[in-house]
């Protein structure tokens, strides 16, 4: 009898939830991704009266913005309009009131931001600030905008995406769940979306050749930045004797030839946030598996006489940092990324412990090893993780820098000669204005027998300010007609390298989300959206789609 009365429990059961499962949840507009253009893209549709579905992989919303990434990359602050402009304007609102000071004075604080003002009060707007106070500004919008976020989503990549006459239909996560939507906005780093719903991307550098360009490809011999070896330092574990092997870190294979394609992608690390508040400081952890001697080459580059260590140590409020790579050897992780963008969720985690492994180690021989120089020691000894950051991740960054993956080819690519002001755009959604920029790719042997690393890039916008496409964020119209990329964008690598930065993500996840909402009033695919119409609405919405009149 109790068999019985199960069973019938179990077929009820069964019968309740099916049609729920096989319709999915709805939406007008279907977002993949918990970063900072998610965020952007969902408050925009709630303000064009669009109902709207977040479904993020992360449990932390905004991505490197408020994963460490404090220093904002801003480029001419000119130009970033919308609501990116007012991500930083509510930021500095947290910044007046004095308990957000909790370890330093507002007084005290030296106001440098990169290439601007940390805090600009005439515009009312704050460019640097701590992981924590963005990702609360990024929830005050889930908030207010009541915006329904599905956190911990991970899109089922070979089966979860249903098209249907150039349409997607659905998406499935990985626990059965299914969401459809009359538009989807893949608003992801690695562009899971795009690539589940079968549109053109590339990985990798483009040839030079392939769209006439000059900083493209293999870059060897090219040197920007301090992020190379100025000195020749040997890449053998017993120096000179090349029958000896290579150190960690150093690659066997040929570099390629200069301006040639190749599949290596730049270098992936975590921007760290450190205190050097007795009070606020926790020891740099010692990895289970730390070996001294990955951090050889680093010794010798010290033992050469370098000391820039703490060059990129930049200041944030509240006596912490937003550390980033700097000089030949440091937090960037070279080579070791190369099949992140198209990895399995499964191996994409080892290459981050791979990576949190390698960064740790590194602090971990900075504040410790006696082939460090005694002033660096005795420096790092001031510094630790930030204790009041990341709390739920042994105050470790929650969100890999992914500086590039995947990026669509669609209906028009971006290149560097869009970026230098060479070709005239007619469709703008958007300004960029950051340097072409891309860390190191790869680090090898040179003919002469010592290492070199090559891919680092700067190059700064000729003609300052550009104009993105909408085109570049768009598939080609015989691909997918209700999908609109706005982080992976199309464009190639070094074009890329420009448009990467989080206040233009969040201005392009504003873009995304009008042309998303305009498709479905006008019941058109997003290629035949009339871009009169969408120019007007972001003008509505103060997007700057023409460099300011100085």
């Amino acid at each position: 009898m109790k068999k019985l009365l199960l069973s019938i429990l179990t077929l009820l059961s069964i019968c309740a939830c099916s049609p729920k499962q096989q319709e999915g949840e709805e939406a007008d507009i279907i977002i993949y991704g918990g970063t900072s253009a998610a965020i952007t893209a969902a408050v925009q549709a709630k303000k064009s009266g669009k109902s709207v579905i977040v479904v993020s992989p992360d449990n932390h919303l905004g991505g490197l913005s408020s994963g460490g990434l404090g220093f904002t990359d801003t480029g001419d602050k000119s130009v970033i309009g919308g609501l990116a402009r007012d991500f930083y304007h509510r930021v500095y609102m947290a910044y007046q009131d004095s308990a957000t000071w909790r370890w330093q004075k507002h007084s005290e604080y030296g106001n440098k931001g990169q290439g601007t003002p940390a805090i600009d009060g005439n515009a009312r707007t704050m460019w640097i600030f701590e992981p924590h106070v963005a990702e609360l500004v990024f929830e005050d919008y889930v908030k207010e905008f009541d915006i329904d976020i599905r956190r911990d989503e991970w899109l089922d990549r070979e089966n979860g995406v249903e098209k249907r006459d150039g349409r997607i239909v659905s998406i499935k996560t990985l626990n059965g769940k299914v969401f459809r939507g009359k538009m989807f906005i893949d608003a992801t780093y690695e562009g899971d979306l795009m690539a589940a719903a079968d549109v053109s991307y590339h990985v990798g550098r483009e040839a030079n050749s392939q769209y006439g360009e000059k900083w493209n490809g293999v870059q060897t011999g090219v040197l920007h930045h301090g992020h190379w070896f100025k000195s020749n330092i040997s890449p053998y574990k017993v120096a000179g004797d090349s029958t000896s092997g290579l150190l960690y870190g150093v690659s066997a294979e040929d570099p390629g030839n200069y301006g040639e394609a190749d599949k290596r992608v730049q270098a992936y690390c975590f921007r760290m946030c450190l205190s050097n508040h007795p009070d606020n400081r926790v020891p740099f952890p010692k990895p289970e598996n730390y070996k001294p001697e990955n951090y050889e080459l680093l010794a010798r580059v010290y033992a050469s006489g370098w000391r820039e260590t703490f060059q990129k140590y930049d200041p944030i409020p509240n006596r912490k940092t937003d550390t980033n790579n700097h000089g030949p050897f440091s937090t960037d992780f070279i080579g070791m990324n190369y099949d992140y963008p198209e990895a399995s969720y499964e191996r994409r985690k080892e290459i981050i412990k791979e990576h949190e492994d390698y960064q740790q180690g590194l602090m971990y021989f900075l504040a410790n090893d006696p082939k460090v120089p005694d002033d660096v020691r005795t420096e790092m000894a001031q510094w630790g993780l930030a204790k009041d950051e990341f709390k739920d991740n042994g105050n470790w960054p929650h969100q890999i820098y992914v500086r590039e993956a995947r990026r669509l080819v669609g209906a028009y690519v971006m290149t560097e000669h869009d970026t230098f002001s060479d070709r005239e755009i007619k469709d703008p959604v958007g300004m960029g204005s950051y340097a072409l920029d891309s860390h190191n790719v790869q680090r090898y042997v040179k003919e002469d027998g010592f290492v070199q690393n090559e891919g680092d890039i700067g190059v700064s916008p000729k003609k300052g300010p550009y104009k993105i496409a909408y085109g570049a964020l768009i598939p080609k119209k015989e691909e997918c007609t209700n999908l609109l990329v706005p982080v992976c964008v199309s464009s190639s690598h070094i074009a890329f390298g420009s448009i990467r930065m989080e206040p233009v993500f969040m201005i392009l996840g504003q873009s995304a989300s009008l042309a998303a909402s305009l498709a479905i009033d006008k019941g058109v695919g997003v290629q035949d959206v009339a871009y009169a119409a969408l120019e007007k609405q972001l003008k509505n919405e103060e997007q700057v789609l023409e460099k300011p009149v100085q």
